[in-house]
């Protein structure tokens, strides 16, 4: 079965790209390529002039789970990739700390998993995939699983993180809402097999708050998506 079609892109530096379609078009699919995680069939990933053919220890990932170590503290967890760097000393360390200080988990540097709840446990994932530094960020569905109200306070996070680090992200959702709300481009799959169906430039300013998202600007942004998805007529 073909999961891509055309599913052609192009992102730049620093840039936030947000991949927007149903459940099962396909946006999984192409992040796992692009992560190196899955081989392609036909075409080719270039990024920063080099091919993507397997896994890039570079690059960080985000799950929708996510998948702490239970035995391992909150530091040690988010340590684990400069463990496998052989980098795990203490200038890692401090960054690790600094780290949960900036998503506001410095008082549960010890604590296990299993103390903390689906929204913590997923700021320690965010910092354990910005641990080594990594020039981009993939992100697949982080925040499906949060309730409404965590979900809002995960994306101000992410915007904040992402400033101070200048990580690229590409942000896989079927969230046309958080599409808008993070990204400076939305591109809009088809379903299956997907395909780029149209590309949004998100003209809002830098800077978001959660009052953008009753704007008329956002709320065109929102309805120029739902029109590509299919979801909405076409704007007046």
């Amino acid at each position: 079965m073909v999961a891509l079609e055309d599913a052609s892109f192009e992102f730049e530096a620093g840039e936030f790209v947000a991949l927007l379609g149903p459940s099962g078009c396909g946006k999984t699919t192409l992040l796992r390529i692009i992560a190196g995680l899955i081989a392609k069939t036909s075409g080719s990933v270039t990024i920063a002039g080099q091919e993507i053919t397997r896994p890039d220890g570079k690059y960080g990932f985000v799950f929708q789970a996510a998948s702490l170590m239970p035995w391992r503290s909150v530091i040690d967890n988010v340590l684990f990739p400069m463990e496998i760097l052989h980098r795990n000393d203490a200038a890692a360390r401090r960054r690790a700390e600094h780290l949960l200080d900036l998503v506001d988990l410095a008082a549960f540097q010890r604590a296990r998993p299993h103390q903390l709840s689906g929204g913590m446990q997923q700021r320690v994932a965010l910092c354990r995939a910005l641990i080594h530094q990594p020039p981009l960020l993939l992100m697949d569905e982080p925040f499906g699983a949060l309730d409404e109200l965590t979900r809002f306070g995960m994306n101000d996070l992410l915007l904040r993180v992402r400033e101070e680090t200048g990580a690229s992200v590409l942000f896989v959702t079927h969230s046309i809402s958080e599409a808008v709300y993070l990204a400076n481009k939305v591109l809009v799959f088809s379903r299956r097999p997907a395909r780029v169906a149209l590309e949004i430039a998100v003209d809002l300013p830098a800077r978001r708050t959660q009052q953008i998202r009753f704007t008329d600007a956002f709320k065109r942004l929102e309805h120029q998506a739902s029109e590509a998805l299919g979801v909405l007529g076409p704007v007046a």
